[in-house]
């Protein structure tokens, strides 16, 4: 008997609710095709929410993703809701589900798929074959530690503070998930830091070592510092794999691997929390793109970075190897076709709609599975 697996999906705001209509189509083609079974649930987030019920996530929506398997995530806010209260908007919503759900490793590839290696702002033959991963730690560092605030000095000037701050466990925790993955592909991690300057940085590179020479002897690791490695992605960024740093470093440094693949469009991620004694660990996948309001509607949004977020699920939450491969291959296919939607077009391509990108990968995974 198939295992069913409890997904919700929250489509959100702006582009949310088209692509994941194209995860839905995506899913039930899984199921059709390759004997999956879902339930699949669905719940309003964000502006949405707000709009509806008056604030940016219920009660009930969180304790369907607190029961889910994976929650999929579309895309929060846009300027409708700029003038609400700070604990009101839409992005509120979305950092409740990390901080209850205990979310604290954030997986962000950055793949670079042939027919898109001119779309990047770099040279194609830096980037032709670019597959790297950024594991971030995602619930501590300097956006949480205390105190923090902006406070008045005697002299009528005033001191803004936040405090860099990691334990061992929660260093240890997030390298584990980096060794993990790593294993699973070229057995590299790079962990990032500013050891030189900053006693956390040290602490990281200290737990990470250690951790590394106690459990994982067959995992290579190197050091580099964080400014250091922001300028190695840009001149040869083919030299990682698997990166691994802290919350700050993470932010930034994910950002500019995004950028080398030539479009938001086209990155998944996903937040992972700690696993339980059976293995299972709550999970929330999301393109990098957000919501777009300005594109809303115009069935003009791409949906390869939904449908790759789908894809890290099928992998990392269900271990579902083989079909997160098949769709993954069934989206390069299309791109090597010449399918284009607005945001990666270039001379020579078909410009299609959201729905039509989507019917053109469906079709692809058809093919890829007869010919298997």
């Amino acid at each position: 008997m198939a295992t069913t697996r409890t997904i919700l999906i929250l489509p959100g705001d702006g582009i949310g609710p088209e692509v994941c209509r194209q995860v839905r189509r995506a899913m039930d083609w899984l199921g059709r095709a390759r004997g999956l079974s879902f339930t699949i649930q669905e719940g309003l987030i964000g502006g949405a929410a707000l709009d509806h019920s008056g604030v940016p996530i219920t009660e009930e929506t969180m304790q369907q993703a607190l029961a889910a398997d994976a929650v999929l995530l579309g895309a929060v806010g846009g300027p409708k809701w700029d003038g609400v209260a700070f604990d009101l908007r839409p992005e509120a919503a979305l950092l409740r589900l990390r901080s209850e759900l205990g979310l604290f490793a954030n997986l962000r590839p950055a793949k670079v798929f042939p027919a898109l290696a001119d779309t990047s702002p770099l040279k194609p033959d830096i980037v032709a074959g670019l597959d790297i991963l950024i594991v971030r730690e995602l619930t501590g560092g300097v956006y949480f530690g205390e105190p923090r605030g902006i406070f008045d000095l005697p002299d009528g000037g005033r001191r803004g503070v936040n405090t860099q701050t990691y334990t061992t466990e929660e260093i240890r925790r997030v390298a584990a998930v980096a060794f993990d993955i790593a294993a699973t592909r070229s057995k590299r991690v790079c962990s990032v830091e500013k050891a030189n300057v900053m006693e956390s940085g040290r602490l990281w590179r200290e737990e990470v070592t250690q951790l590394k020479a106690e459990r994982y002897p067959g995992i290579e690791l190197t050091h580099m510092y964080a400014d250091n490695c922001a300028m190695q992605l840009v001149r040869d960024p083919k030299q990682f794999d698997v990166i691994v740093t802290d919350n700050l470093f993470g932010d930034i440094l994910s950002d500019e691997a995004a950028m080398l693949t030539g479009s938001l469009g086209m990155l998944p991620s996903a937040s992972l929390g700690k696993a339980d004694r059976s293995g299972r660990r709550r999970a929330l996948y999301e393109p990098v793109h957000g919501s777009a309001p300005d594109i809303a509607g115009r069935d003009i949004a791409n949906p390869v970075a939904m449908l790759l977020s789908l894809a890290m699920m099928l992998r990392h939450s269900f271990g579902l190897m083989a079909e997160a491969e098949l769709l993954e291959t069934a989206i390069e296919k299309v791109l090597t076709g010449g399918m284009r939607t607005a945001d990666i077009m270039a001379p020579g391509m078909a410009r299609v709609s959201t729905g039509v990108m989507g019917d053109s990968i469906l079709r692809a995974l058809d093919k890829t599975q007869a010919a298997a």
